[in-house]
């Protein structure tokens, strides 16, 4: 239920096979397994070029392709593992900020990455690559 709900409320503009190219910009759903590493090689191969990976128990992850900068709004996981967190939103849980405001500071932060930042997964030189073999039909 916590991907469903991390996904928004903007309706979903295209479904994706695993790896695959998007045609459509917006809101995008991508059918990759469930595990961690595997989705964002599925999305990476599909052309992503950084992915946002949002945790609650925090997935110590990367990518050898492209930066994986981890997002938690869970206060007790980025407090345990703040050196594999790139950014805290529990502020807006806590009533401290506004999504607005960390929405705002949290896209300064995916700029900064953008333009060559590391992320905490590059600088500890985490860069995972599943392929996912599990046969989708019968």
């Amino acid at each position: 239920m916590g991907c469903i709900r991390k996904g928004g409320t903007r309706p979903i503009r295209e479904v994706l096979e695993q790896a695959e190219r998007p045609t459509e910009h917006g809101a995008l759903v991508m059918d990759t397994a469930g595990y961690d590493i595997s989705s964002v090689t599925s999305m990476v191969a599909g052309g992503c070029q950084l992915v946002i990976f949002t945790t609650g128990r925090g997935a110590p992850t990367g990518n050898a392709i492209a930066p994986v900068m981890k997002v938690t709004a869970n206060e007790r996981t980025y407090q345990h593992m703040e050196d594999n967190m790139d950014y805290d939103l529990s502020p807006i849980v806590r009533g401290e900020q506004t999504a607005a405001e960390m929405g705002a500071a949290m896209l300064d932060e995916i700029v900064a990455i953008c333009n060559g930042k590391l992320t905490k997964a590059e600088a500890y030189g985490f860069s995972d690559i599943a392929v996912d073999h599990v046969c989708r039909f019968v």
